[in-house]
């Protein structure tokens, strides 16, 4: 691929999400947006000329453009798959939204394919890009809490008039439902601190939203060799909207809260455990700035493309997030945890026909 001062980029996706993609790609002085494409027109232009670029509803013209060095996708998860395909085969460097896809195997054939072509392909876990997950991340790979012990998040909110007409609670669409939308970013947040899981149990219910097959909340528990246990509930019924990840470790404990916006402030508490038995001492960090992760992913993604190296969530890492999933999905309906590893979980789980019909 020819060599530019700037990174040039189409937007396929000119909704909600897509928009805020489009705006922190528009102000990295490293960025040249070339395109938006929407199948809805109107919506195309629209977004194009807040930004200052070409429009189009031709999403396969704008993912295969000579001009375009770089790609993002933001559709529903039912297209994620096959624009990225397209765009890989191109040869496009790619940032998809999460969860990339509906399943593992819609998705590791664009990993190999990407790895081939030696391309960059990230997906959007922008949580890891919050400043109180990565400063959490921080001290814990710097030993500050020493071996984690447990991992526990706690994820979701109540939806919204009409929520079960949206595109996410059609299974056929979204590939599944709470778990799928807000939950996966708990399980990239879980393996990024914790590594890989080793053995997975959880139930995924419909309590409230007629949204069937689809579910409004998911609850699992994972582990891995080492012992360390994650504990996850994703809901759609939890009616104020809550985020609080937390990581306990053999020395001390790191607590985020909040994500800014409906979720409130974002919070950090460091705690260190005293070996008396006394109160822990704690540190806490207070972040009350806007959110700017979709701005510093951006940022982290080119880095990526002139360094030649794999980004935090690739493509690779997606995959196995979205094999987790499946495993949830297929957990024993007694709750029992099971062995799994991850090439086990290549395809398609037993009865997803009727979830994605």
């Amino acid at each position: 691929m020819e060599k530019h001062s700037k990174t040039r980029v189409a937007i396929i996706g000119a909704g909600k999400f897509g928009a805020r993609r489009a705006a922190a790609a528009a102000v990295h002085p490293g960025t040249s947006v070339v395109v938006v494409a929407d199948v809805l027109a109107d919506r195309a232009r629209e977004l194009s000329q807040r930004i200052g670029c070409a429009a189009t509803a031709d999403w396969r013209e704008a993912a295969t453009r000579d001009d375009v060095d770089a790609v993002i996708v933001s559709t529903p998860t039912h297209q994620l798959a096959p624009t990225s395909r397209l765009a890989i085969g191109a040869g496009k460097h790619v940032l998809a939204e999460k969860p990339f896809g509906r399943t593992p195997s819609e998705v590791l054939p664009l990993v190999e394919l990407a790895a081939q072509k030696g391309l960059c392909l990230k997906v959007g876990y922008n949580h890891r890009y919050h400043p109180g997950l990565q400063k959490a991340h921080e001290l814990f790979t710097s030993g500050a809490i020493g071996r984690a012990l447990f991992l526990r998040c706690c994820y979701g909110h109540g939806g919204r008039e009409g929520y079960e007409t949206e595109w996410r609670t059609q299974a056929g669409v979204s590939g599944g439902g709470e778990l799928l939308d807000q939950g996966v970013h708990a399980l990239d947040l879980f393996q990024w601190f914790a590594g890989d899981f080793r053995e997975v149990a959880g139930f995924v219910t419909t309590a409230f939203w007629p949204i069937a097959p689809a579910e409004d909340n998911a609850f699992a528990l994972l582990r891995t060799e080492g012992g360390c246990v994650a504990q996850l509930h994703a809901s759609w019924t939890n009616w104020k909207n809550i985020f609080t990840f937390e990581v306990f470790g053999e020395t001390g404990s790191l607590a985020v809260s909040g994500l800014g916006g409906n979720y409130g402030p974002e919070h950090l508490c460091f705690s260190s455990r005293r070996a008396s038995g006394a109160r822990p001492e704690e540190e806490c960090f207070k972040f009350p700035e806007e959110d700017h992760s979709l701005e510093l992913e951006w940022a982290d993604f080119l880095r990526c493309i002139a360094e030649g190296r794999e980004p935090s969530s690739s493509g690779r890492q997606a995959w196995r997030t979205l094999q987790l999933v499946h495993a949830i999905y297929d957990s024993d309906p007694n709750g029992r945890a099971r062995a799994w590893r991850p090439s086990d979980h290549r395809g398609v789980r037993p009865g997803a026909p009727s979830r994605l019909a």
